[in-house]
């Protein structure tokens, strides 16, 4: 009798904390969602591949709470994703920039409101295959010669004589990616990139990481996020400041901004239209600025500050009011 009144005690116990979790889990809301109700529908998101990652563990654990929301996410590169969003023909628009003057008009030309929303933080990384056991450091001038067309700068030994006599390989993004765009600005300013046999760009960063890391000649650049993916392989560069130290991107340099020129911001913009009249775009919207961090460290980015996030989230809810 004491076996089965205890038997019958454990029973009721696994019952009541079988209720518990089932009610705490419900949805996506609480303290880490929106809304508390249980949400379904499809969201569309597109744009940066170097914001990828981040939206991919956000979805996934989204996705868990919330398994009747079908959330598309592609990554067709900053500008790329922007040619649909402004055309109010996704939800979402990943970007690893700012939005540009000319896509902000064409987004009003096209009746398409939008909230920006800063998610994490990135250091711009500048890396070579771990075969390659000459240079550990570059300064912006060197990066200019190394990849701007019309340089004659085209071998190892024309950037330092006691480097090899071999002909350096570029591998980098495409020109929708906002890390292209972002490069453009500080390195190459505006100068056309060396193309032809030597240059491969593309908009899969996985393409660039495999190219980079079997050449010991080869030099790219993406997020930090797939640096560290790919740390075994690759060798990432310290870039030199103004007084000719080297830095190279770490969480701590990137957040703090000594990793200069090449710590940056990386950005989703929300369609309001969506956010208002789509009950499961607003509830990952307050989702995504809740666990934005959490995510961004997950995948190799740095998170910004708490209380960031929130500002973000009060000013978007206001935004809608």
């Amino acid at each position: 009798m004491k076996n089965f009144k205890n038997f019958a005690l454990l029973s009721s116990l696994v019952l009541m904390l079988g209720v518990l979790v089932a009610c705490g889990g419900e949805s996506g809301g609480g303290e880490n969602g929106g809304s508390k109700e249980s949400v379904s529908g499809s969201i569309s998101i597109d744009g940066s591949s170097t914001v990828f990652p981040i939206m991919e563990a956000l979805t996934y654990e989204y996705n868990k709470k919330n398994p009747e929301v079908n959330v598309s996410v592609n990554a067709s590169g900053s500008g790329g994703g922007f040619k649909k969003f402004t055309k109010g023909e996704t939800d979402f628009s990943n970007a690893s920039r700012p939005i540009k003057e000319e896509e902000k008009q064409a987004a009003e030309k096209n009746g398409v409101e939008y909230k920006e929303l800063e998610v994490a933080k990135d250091g711009l990384s500048v890396v070579v295959s771990k075969q390659n056991d000459f240079v550990n450091e570059l300064s912006v001038e060197d990066l200019k010669k190394i990849f701007t067309d019309g340089n004659n700068a085209t071998k190892w030994s024309d950037i330092n004589p006691e480097w090899p006599d071999e002909t350096i390989k570029i591998y980098s993004p495409g020109h929708d990616s906002g890390t292209f765009d972002y490069f453009n600005e500080v390195v190459l300013q505006d100068k056309p990139m060396k193309e032809g046999e030597n240059t491969t760009l593309s908009e899969d960063d996985n393409v660039l990481v495999r190219g980079i890391e079997s050449d010991p000649n080869a030099i790219g650049f993406f997020g930090y996020a797939y640096y560290k993916e790919n740390e075994d392989s690759l060798k990432v560069l310290g870039i030199k400041d103004g007084e000719g130290k080297a830095v190279k991107p770490t969480p701590e340099t990137i957040q703090d901004g000594s990793y200069t020129p090449f710590s940056r911001p990386l950005f989703t913009y929300v369609n309001m239209k969506s956010y208002k009249e789509k009950e499961q775009v607003k509830d990952f919207s307050e989702y995504l600025l809740k666990n934005a961090g959490k995510a961004a460290e997950q995948v190799g980015y740095v998170a910004l500050p708490e209380e960031k996030y929130q500002e973000q989230l009060d000013a978007l809810k206001s935004e809608a009011e």
